[in-house]
């Protein structure tokens, strides 16, 4: 006989934490990679199950009902335990590596870095697909459906989650020639006073990024050129001369080696940052995520050295 437990579905669980952790249908639609259209129907859809209202709904907030409140806690396990539903019964039908693995990244990350990887992953693995998700915001991997995340820095409260060092990478002061040649080249960070600076606002913490280099001097309140939240643009801007700016080795490298920014300040570059890949802390592995992991690896050195 059917009851109303039966049009309760994963998905809908997944949207209403999604929602929650987001405070917004249009930051879980982006965690999602789905439309805002789409988790607004899919928890219109779970509260008309039951007849009630699990959230409240205004222009400028959404925040849990009663109901909703005593939902959430329930909701996370429920998906946690899918997650490692699903471990064990991959790992029992599938010796080989087989399947979508589900890998999330920042926009600039995954564009830079991972898309190149896709013909020699391919080649490798065959049988396997890759499903990047390119956002910044740090996530329960398993509320939002991902296997694994790469994230930089630290990564503080994030329970029932493994961090696998993975690469370190240097930060870089860089420009282009044309600027150079417009402006007297930078020898110490407290000359940046004087040029037009690119400044990058965290998504995380909507703070612009201090540059964090060897030098007490540097000022650390600058009045910044120009300042966006997405990395390429930035690159962008300092490769058609807008300033200069301060980015992750891995973002600039290309740049760097056909010569549209040069480095600045070389002498004056701060603390390697590490580079980690997040999994769910579970003790079956699925293979097709170990397969992916492993060739990851195997790219560190790519990613580590100078290039």
């Amino acid at each position: 006989m059917s009851t109303r437990l039966d049009s309760i579905s994963l998905s809908q669980l997944r949207c209403f934490v999604a929602v929650i952790d987001a405070r917004s249908f249009a930051g879980a639609a982006r965690q999602l990679a789905l439309t805002t259209s789409a988790v607004s129907k899919t928890i219109s859809r779970l509260e008309a199950v039951y007849g009630l209202h699990l959230l409240h709904r205004s222009t400028h907030s959404i925040s849990p009902t009663d109901a909703g409140e005593q939902l959430i806690g329930p909701a996370r396990a429920v998906l946690n335990r899918a997650a490692n539903i699903d471990a064990i019964l991959t790992h029992a039908s599938k010796g080989t590596a087989v399947g979508t693995v589900r890998i999330g990244a920042s926009p600039a990350f995954v564009r830079r870095c991972l898309v190149p990887l896709l013909p020699a992953f391919k080649e490798k693995h065959p049988d396997i697909a890759l499903d990047l998700r390119a956002s910044d915001v740090i996530v329960d991997l398993a509320e939002v459906g991902l296997d694994l995340a790469i994230r930089s820095g630290r990564l503080d409260g994030l329970p029932g989650h493994v961090r696998l060092p993975w690469f370190e990478f240097d930060w870089v002061v860089c420009a282009s020639p044309g600027y150079l040649e417009r402006y007297e080249m930078p020898r110490t960070p407290s000359d940046l006073a004087t040029h037009d600076l690119i400044g990058f606002r965290n998504t995380r913490t909507g703070l612009v990024e201090h540059w964090r280099l060897r030098a007490d001097s540097f000022p650390r309140s600058s009045a910044w050129h120009f300042i966006t939240d997405d990395a390429e643009s930035a690159l962008l801007a300092a490769e058609n001369g807008a300033g200069i700016m301060w980015a992750p080795r891995w973002l600039a490298a290309d740049a760097l080696a056909s010569g549209t920014v040069v480095e600045v300040l070389s002498d004056w570059r701060g603390n390697r940052m590490p580079m980690s890949i997040l999994r769910r802390e579970q003790n079956l592995l699925p293979t097709r995520v170990r397969a992916v992991m492993a060739f990851l690896h195997d790219q560190a050195a790519t990613f580590g050295k100078d290039r």
